[in-house]
């Protein structure tokens, strides 16, 4: 059983997320939290919260999910929309930039079914 939840929109580049997404992918949900917990970017309690929510999706699924059994089988970012923006300049230019969004997407399950840890080999 795979249960999932997903933060859209977020208002951080996707580049820094995985960068706390990349910690938690595979772990079990409570050493996932307290990672989460110890992690110093601005990103992190917005992931938390994805992460607990995936864990309370689960719980009302199903009455007789274990949660302290529970993995995160699927942790990734993907790229939201992008607004473009216009600062000032020297000699009456402008440039462009980007502020990126960044949807966030984080599955749980009973058992490490996401991994299989062979890498594609036999």
């Amino acid at each position: 059983m795979q249960v999932k939840a997903e933060a859209r929109y977020l208002k951080t580049s996707p580049q820094k997320a995985r960068l706390v997404i990349d910690l938690i992918r595979g772990q079990k949900a409570g050493d996932a939290i307290n990672i989460l917990r110890a992690t110093n970017k601005r990103v992190s309690p917005s992931i938390e919260k994805v992460l607990r929510s995936a864990i309370a999706n689960a719980e009302n699924r199903s009455n007789d999910v274990d949660v302290d059994k529970l993995f995160v089988t699927e942790a990734y970012v993907n790229e939201g929309p992008r607004m473009k923006r216009v600062r000032p300049a020297p000699m009456g230019r402008a440039y462009r930039y980007q502020r990126r969004s960044a949807h966030i997407i984080v599955k749980v399950g009973d058992a490490k079914a996401g991994s299989t840890g062979t890498g594609g080999k036999k």
